[in-house]
């Protein structure tokens, strides 16, 4: 899908704007204390001219067929452009984990890495984490390493996505 960039982008966020749009597709989780699973997920990135995005991200666990089984995790937050190639990451999850992340973009890769983790009562214990996403030939493609429940931090998450 062809894809412009919008005449209102904010130049400390170009390293980042070919993750706007709308982005479906399927992923594998995994983590030691979990069965492995399989999902299906949408990612929304927009912007209007500041120097942030909105990012939003909604799965839904999937079964062997890719058939919908049940809905599953939702994230919200802003990935904030300080200066061109700097990234700071605000994100909340419905799990009740809030997380302050800090990393770096180039054409085509963002790499995320935790500077904080804070999360509720009645929240899983998450330490750290690491995140990928990349542009590999026109989709989006992103792995997400955690630490969290006294694990050490290792590969959780990983998805390729389209652009719709």
């Amino acid at each position: 899908m062809p894809f412009e960039l919008p005449s209102n982008l904010h130049a400390n966020c170009g390293p980042l704007a070919w993750m706007l749009g709308t982005w479906h597709g399927n992923g594998h989780g995994d983590y030691p204390t979990i069965e492995p699973f399989s999902y299906g997920q949408e990612v929304v990135v927009q912007q209007d001219g500041r120097p942030f995005f909105h990012y939003f991200a909604r799965s839904w666990i999937i079964d062997e067929n890719g058939g919908f089984v049940r809905d599953a995790a939702q994230e919200t937050g802003f990935l904030r452009c300080p200066e061109p190639g700097k990234v700071e990451m605000l994100l909340v999850h419905t799990s009740g984990v809030s997380e302050t992340w800090y990393g770096q973009a180039e054409d085509g890769k963002v790499e995320l890495h935790t500077a904080g983790v804070s999360f509720t009562e009645s929240a899983k214990e998450v330490t750290g984490g690491h995140r990928l996403y990349g542009n590999v030939e026109g989709d989006l493609l992103y792995a997400y390493d955690m630490a969290a429940v006294g694990q050490e931090l290792q590969p959780h998450l990983w998805a390729r996505l389209q652009r719709s």
